[in-house]
């Protein structure tokens, strides 16, 4: 019986890890489901160790990086990955382990596949300034060329990899965990504590507070709408000046948590402009809430009228304006209307058949398909 062993590694991978690993979790738990596929994960640990198919490869940790680890030493991931003899490996940062990926396949002879799943330029660029984006541009054009295969989490992804001549560039949509985020996890006691009335419209960001996520705008936004509006910002880094209708949650919060206030209120607002797909949208349609977002990034390839609404970015104003539109057209409907699309689409089984026909389209030979669960 042929088992086709599957390598992912990865640095993007800590415990307050967002879309990357919440990705890689996912796979690896369906995986290890399919029939006839073996899969290993290599990410940064404190030291050498395995269990269940994860391996963690000893870097050390990045000062102030909330749990990251950044490798600094090629060899030991090469090392991995020779022991482990893959039948394909998957790279899922562009940082040193896509090079020893790259150095492992010389010895192995097996395909490798880069999901793209960060804008480095644009990353750099909001950094650092704009001088580094040519060095940057070309890094990435000279990395990811050199993949069997390469993956973007939406079109407006892979559309800037052929920009930088990568023609190899396949979307593989994300997915979201269907039982994780539901809307029986809804939570009446939410309002309570949150000390806001019954009629007062709950709205929930949750994520990083980081400079890209434009939550200057979401307050304007809050001011603007008014006493019957109350915003919960959920995660790390959220400011600490807001107005009297946002409430901070000022720390990292696990999934079920996450999942539990995302059904507890009544609509997603989200002023980020540079997302590459933007897992936290789909967590809040399998929660059955509206989404408000921006006309940006991989935002226009997810949200339409069926099941939120999409405003100009960097406007208040404009912001305010679509989420009285929600409510006025029925926000539980619209809700309900992203469930029903989030089940048909984004369920994490989809997802990974369609992981497993890149697998296949690479490899040259027949990959099982991941029943639905």
């Amino acid at each position: 019986m042929l088992i086709v062993h599957i390598a992912d590694i990865t640095m993007f991978y800590a415990p307050a890890s967002g879309g990357v690993r919440t990705y890689l979790d996912a796979k690896h738990r369906r995986l290890g489901l399919t029939p006839d596929v073996r899969h290993s994960l290599l990410i940064p640990g404190a030291s050498a160790s395995h269990a269940n198919g994860i391996y963690h490869v000893p870097a050390p940790a990045l000062p102030f990086g909330n749990g990251y680890r950044f490798p600094l030493r090629l060899a030991p991931w090469r090392n991995v990955l020779h022991d482990l003899q893959p039948d394909l490996i998957e790279v899922g940062d562009p940082y040193l382990t896509a090079w020893a990926a790259l150095d492992a396949r010389r010895q192995l002879d097996v395909p490798v596949i880069g999901f793209y799943h960060s804008d480095l330029p644009l990353l750099v660029s909001n950094r650092m300034g704009n001088w580094f984006t040519p060095n940057v541009e070309a890094y990435v054009s000279k990395l990811y060329g050199n993949f069997d295969r390469v993956l973007a989490p939406s079109q407006v992804m892979a559309n800037k990899l052929r920009g930088l001549g990568i023609d190899n560039v396949h979307v593989q949509r994300l997915g979201v965990d269907l039982t994780a985020f539901h809307p029986r996890h809804r939570d009446n006691t939410v309002r309570q504590q949150l000390k806001i009335a019954d009629n007062t419209h709950l709205l929930v960001f949750a994520g990083r507070g980081s400079r890209e996520k434009n939550l200057p705008v979401l307050l304007d936004c809050m001011r603007r709408l008014g006493k019957h509006y109350h915003l919960l910002l959920v995660g790390s880094h959220m400011p600490a000046m807001v107005p009297a209708n946002v409430t901070v949650i000022d720390h990292f919060c696990p999934a079920n948590e996450v999942a539990r206030l995302l059904a507890s209120a009544d609509a997603l607002v989200h002023a980020g402009d540079q997302e590459t797909f933007g897992l936290v949208i789909l967590e809040a349609m399998a929660s059955a809430i509206p989404v408000i977002a921006v006309a940006a990034g991989a935002f226009e390839e997810i949200v339409d009228e069926r099941f939120g609404r999409l405003c100009q970015p960097n406007d208040g104003l404009a912001m305010a304006r679509a989420v009285r539109e929600v409510f006025e057209q029925g926000a539980a409907q619209l809700g309900q209307q992203g469930r029903l699309h989030a089940e048909q689409h984004y369920a994490w089984d989809t997802v990974v058949n369609g992981l497993l026909a890149h697998y296949r389209a690479v490899l040259g030979y027949s990959l099982p398909v991941r029943a639905h669960a």
